[in-house]
Parts: C-alpha cells; structure tokens; sequence
C-alpha cells in the first residue's frame, strides 16, 4: 500500500477518535445512551463516529466494503475484495463510566484477512498501526510480544480470574478487548481469551497488531482467523506469546468447545 494512502487511513481514524475525546472529556452530559441488547450499551458518539469514519474511509477506497458495529450489515460486502472492518468505539462502558480504556479500532481486509490495523485511545493518548508484513507501532516505537514460554504465571487483563486459572496474574483491564489484545502486543500482557461469540470488528485492526508484533492470534479453538466471512462473529479469540500458544489452547478447549455448542 502506497505511503500516502496509509497516511491518510491513519489520519481518518485521529481525526474521528479526537472528535469522540472532545465528547468524553465533556462528560455524560454530552452524550446520550440507551442499550441495543440488556447489558450493550450504545451512545449518540458511536455514531458520529462511526458516520465519520464511514465518509472519510469512502474517499480513501471507496471500492472496499464496510462492516461496522453500528451499521446494518449489506451482504454487498461478500463481493468486496476489500473490506473495512470498524468499531467507532470498541468499550463504550469504559466510554460511558469516564474511564480511558476505549478505542477507536479499523482495520482494513483484503481477501480475509488484515492489511492495515489502526487503534487509537485518545484518553490514554496511545495510538497503534500496524501493516501487514511491516511490523507494528505504539506512538512510534516498534512493538514486540512476549517471549514467555510458560503459561503458568503470565499477567492477563482481568478483574478476577476464575478458580481453574489461580496460577495466572491479573493485570489492568480496560473495557476494550482490542486494548487488552494490543496490551500483548506491546509486552504488558501475555495472554487475552475471550470465550464469547463477537463481531469482527472488535478484534480485527489488534489481531494485527499483535500478530505483526510477534503474538499468536487465533480464535478460542486455535482456529486461524479470517474476515469478512457470511456471519461475521467469531469464536472468541485467544491472543498470546507465542510460547504458549499450545498450553492457552489446551487450557480453554473444553470451555471453548461447550461455547460453541451452546450457539449450536
């Protein structure tokens, strides 16, 4: 991807994130909310971002399909070769609460799968980029994951832990999963599972993010991730050092496994 294009990806996603700061910084007043489902909070800035996003990301491919959070899905987008992947505001209750842990997530696909991962959290002034085959960056410094090689003792981005995982340790958890997976991007943590079906769109701009950083991103099962599928929600995802890739799956399996026969 020509430098120029990327730039101006990046720039789309500042611009579009400190427009959902100036909102946040302004307090709950400043927003309105309701719930799309009990416990799903949804805010008038998830929209005005996400309609930010939508025209300035148009100009910039306008051939790609779009698949956002907060737009009624268009089967369109099957035919894309290109895709982009959005979460205007990936943690909206850390949004909403007036804590800092949410982000502005896209990612661009190409053929499934990621080519350009841009994350910004304008409240904990942190913004990530990643391109496909180049690396990825935290405010400009490369990033690279864990080394760890036991799963025993790896720092997990939690406020409890269940019984059966004692031996790992908690870490700050900010509501945004793709913060807690670029979290093991970045070294502060070695492990993020989620064992919850979700959109793509919640992780697909830190799936590579941490991948290019060095971390073994997969879904709860250990399956490869691929996007812009017909239902576009995924088994979890487990994202981890590289080192304990095998051990994490093992450990979720059984979990993962009654999840996915649940939803049948």
């Amino acid at each position: 991807m020509a430098e120029a294009r990327f730039r101006a990806i990046v720039d789309a996603v500042c611009e579009a994130a400190d427009h959902a700061l100036e909102l946040w910084a302004g307090g709950a007043t400043q927003v309105k909310r309701w719930e799309k489902e009990p416990g799903q909070p949804v805010c008038d800035a998830d929209l005005a971002v996400n309609q930010m996003l939508h025209e300035a990301l148009a100009r910039i491919d306008a051939e790609a399909g779009w698949l956002s959070e907060e737009t009624a899905d268009n089967p369109a987008r099957l035919a894309a070769r290109r895709l982009w992947v959005v979460d205007p505001i990936d943690g909206t209750k850390d949004y909403l609460a007036g804590k800092p842990g949410w982000s502005v997530s896209v990612a661009l696909v190409e053929e499934g799968l990621p080519i350009v991962g841009v994350l910004a959290a304008p409240a904990r002034n942190e913004l990530w980029i990643a391109r496909a085959g180049e690396g990825a960056e935290r405010n400009g410094k490369p990033l690279r994951a864990s080394a760890r090689t036991h799963l025993a003792g790896a720092r997990v981005p939690a406020e409890m832990l269940p019984r059966a995982d004692g031996d790992l340790i908690p870490v700050h958890r900010p509501n945004s999963i793709a913060l807690r997976m670029a979290m093991v991007a970045a070294d502060e943590a070695d492990l993020v599972a989620g064992l919850r079906w979700g959109g793509e769109w919640d992780i697909a701009a830190a799936a590579l993010i941490a991948s290019e950083a060095g971390a073994a991103v997969s879904d709860a099962i250990g399956r490869p991730l691929l996007f812009n599928q017909p239902d576009p929600v995924t088994l979890g995802v487990l994202c981890c050092a590289e080192g304990i890739r095998d051990a994490a799956v093992e450990r979720l399996s059984d979990r993962a496994h009654k999840v996915r026969a649940e939803r049948g």
